[in-house]
């Protein structure tokens, strides 16, 4: 028998290795999809191996009904959790909610029927799965899917499973609910039955609450005929349990002061970084690029450098935001916990599936700024369920109208863009809502999300620079005492004074504890991670591509651009390279003027700036007509050189009219019906030859 040398030994190990990991699915070492793995998790009770076969967690904490959700911003799962607290309070369900990414689904075919699944799904960019519910909707959609028990699409294997679905989209999207559409059909096909209509509700029409609340009565109606449930009369249970602790101290090393995780606590950071973990990283550059005093846009530059983030050219980047000080003043007085806004208190779910939305120990006033979306739009069920803990019974009369009246909630808090503070305030100011459980805010009020701005530079230029351009947001609403402010942006704004030498940086009197907690911000620091895009160049060059930017959506085409001009300055072969940019005055917000002639300098002819100044005359002209205007060079680039054509900005309006004018244009330049032109237009989608890169 031959000797074994130290080359075949190694050979040999691998292969074991391998073996392992092929039958393991890499159990042993794989990055664990829980959010909370290695942070609070273990300090409020939930064991670190916790199972990814759903029946197995609905078996062990004795519940009958599981509410799943993919959620890109949190609403879905803000959703999902309502609907779990009614289904119990109401009908007596045994619920718990559950991140699709946190199970496997291999196992649905032995879903009994005596149990129900909830599928709360939202759609996503042009049609896509959120991020958690990518492997999902992949595995129910696939043609080849295959169950435990060896059943597929042909045998019905879903036959047991009882589902309901609601759906969170934006009519503003060519692929309106394509989630909740396309998932619903593949349970459908796969046997399962549905009970009431798939639920959708339209964020683009600003109807999203309200459609919700009108789908899930008949709902609630239908799922008690067919499962034989019985309503009974709704009274608060609560689902975490808050335990005050007088006598540990803020300022305890083992107590979260805003931290997201245990590694953030102790004062390291640890990757990998995403949008349950974020880097604290360096602003480098904060500058101001509008030259008018009433309004602010800020261009940034956020050092990556050391952390392994990456982006490529068109990706996005979340800012974690803090919430307003003043916001949290007016929160903390309104329910009276002024006095104890620094009492350490303890969160603690009371159910084995409740996940505690934030790391505790901490205390009130942490939590509230760095954890709950305080500044959030106001749900009206949320508004009736603290009807019972109103003051006094005028205060009660009226949290019930408001909770009950659709036109009149409208009227009085959707219209007028109040928070839950601010509502609480208009309703009785002169009381304080002592009575209101600091559990209900919890579980009401969604976890503070991170914000998304487009890239506005090249990772080819600048690979460990990332660059942002963000509108200062403000809303002034008629008739209002108040102005509503951007939380995220006037963060931003605050932290670009403090670098420009503002000793109290104070944007519109909100003041931020911009130094974040135990002042572990300082030296102007802001939490972020990369979020991957599909809004991409062109892999050849020399492909032409047209840009419609106006406002901060040329963000994005700057960075577009800025690729070219390093290509061209190599040497290589730039296609023709369109930009259509829109602003109000050519002396007041024309972004990043100087750089476009910088710019042109370096791809020549190439390059071509077309601009629309919609205020510089009598006369309002938008990138929509320039882009009509220009319709023969548009269509030629398209129809020849097979251009690719990219949207970023305002939904609702530009981009909507974009479409439209570009289905016209093709139909004038080519001599064939609008129809034919829109179906042109849909085909270039379809492909990804027309990119967009919008917001509602």
């Amino acid at each position: 028998m031959a000797q074994l040398d130290t080359l075949d030994l190694i050979v040999l190990g691998c292969l074991l290795v391998g073996t392992v990991a092929y039958f393991t699915k890499g159990t042993y070492w794989a990055v664990p999809k829980d959010p909370y793995a290695g942070s609070y998790s273990l300090a409020n009770g939930h064991k670190a191996g916790k199972t990814r076969n759903i029946l197995e967690k609905m078996d062990e904490s004795d519940k009958n009904t599981v509410i799943f959700y993919g959620s890109q911003t949190g609403t879905a799962e803000d959703y999902a959790a309502r609907l779990a607290k009614e289904g119990s309070s109401r009908f007596g369900l045994k619920t718990m909610t559950a991140d699709l990414e946190d199970y496997d689904y291999e196992n649905l075919d032995t879903f009994p029927a005596d149990k129900i699944a909830f599928f709360v799904l939202a759609t996503y960019g042009e049609g896509e799965p959120t991020d958690n519910a990518v492997d999902f909707y992949e595995f129910i959609r696939a043609e080849d899917t295959t169950f435990s028990n060896g059943g597929g699409i042909d045998e019905k294997a879903l036959e047991n499973l009882n589902f309901v679905a609601f759906g969170l989209g934006n009519n503003t999207y060519e692929h309106y609910n394509s989630m909740v559409r396309r998932v619903n059909e593949a349970l459908l096909k796969l046997g399962a039955t549905r009970i009431g209509q798939p639920g959708e509700g339209d964020d683009g029409a600003g109807t999203m609450e309200e459609d919700f609340l009108a789908w899930k009565e008949p709902m609630w109606t239908q799922l008690s005929e067919k499962m034989g449930l019985e309503e009974r009369e709704a009274v608060y249970e609560p689902i975490f349990a808050i335990t005050e602790k007088p006598e540990m101290k803020a300022d305890a090393d083992e107590v979260y002061l805003g931290e997201p995780n245990k590694n953030h606590l102790e004062g390291k950071q640890k990757g990998p970084f995403n949008s349950h973990n974020p880097y604290i990283a360096p602003i480098v550059e904060s500058r101001e690029v509008f030259t008018v005093r009433d309004r602010n846009c800020l261009h940034m530059e956020i050092d990556v450098q050391g952390s392994n983030l990456t982006y490529e050219t068109g990706d996005h980047i979340a800012v974690w935001p803090t919430n307003a000080g003043r916001e949290v003043d007016r929160f903390v007085n309104i329910l009276g916990l002024a006095d104890k806004r620094h009492t350490v208190i303890s969160v603690k779910g009371l159910d084995p599936t409740a996940r505690v939305p934030f790391p505790t120990p901490t205390t009130f006033d942490a939590a509230i700024r760095y954890h709950m979306e305080i500044c959030g739009p106001v749900s009206r069920q949320f508004i009736a369920s603290l009807a019972p803990f109103a003051p006094n019974d005028t205060a009660k009369a009226e949290m019930t109208r408001l909770g009950n009246d659709k036109d009149y909630f409208s009227e009085k808090v959707s219209q007028q863009y109040l928070n839950i503070a601010q509502v609480l305030e208009k309703v009785d100011a002169q009381s304080k809502w002592t009575n209101v459980p600091f559990s209900i805010m919890i579980e009401e009020i969604k976890k503070i999300q991170p914000r998304y701005y487009s890239i506005s530079s090249s990772s080819l230029v600048q690979k460990n620079q990332i660059s942002i351009t963000a509108v200062v947001e403000t809303i002034r609403v008629p008739g209002a005492d108040h102005i509503v402010k951007g939380v995220t942006t006037n963060y931003l704004l605050a932290l670009k004074q403090k670098q420009h030498g503002d000793e109290h940086p104070d944007p519109h009197g909100l003041t931020y504890a911009i130094t974040g907690p135990r002042n572990k911000y300082n030296g102007f620091h802001v939490p972020v991670h990369v979020r991957h895009s599909n809004f991409k160049l062109p892999s050849d060059p020399s492909k032409p591509i047209i840009m419609v930017g106006p406002g901060s959506g040329v963000a994005p085409f700057r960075g577009f651009v800025q690729e070219r001009a390093a290509q061209a300055k190599a040497g290589q072969q730039v296609g023709q390279t369109i930009l259509f940019y829109g602003c109000r005055r050519s002396t007041e917000d024309y972004l990043y003027k100087d750089e476009w002639e910088s710019m042109k300098r370096d791809l020549g002819e190439s390059f071509v700036l077309i601009t629309a100044f919609s205020r510089d005359s009598s006369k309002k002209v938008y990138v929509q007509q320039r882009l009509e205007e220009n319709g023969e060079l548009v269509n030629k680039l398209l129809q020849e050189q097979k251009a690719n054509f990219y949207v970023c900005g305002d939904a609702a309006n530009m981009a909507r009219e974009v479409n439209t004018k570009l289905a016209k244009i093709i139909s004038e330049q080519r001599g064939i019906s609008v129809e034919k032109g829109e179906d042109i237009v849909k085909a270039m989608r379809s492909s990804n030859q027309y990119q967009e890169d919008v917001w509602s």
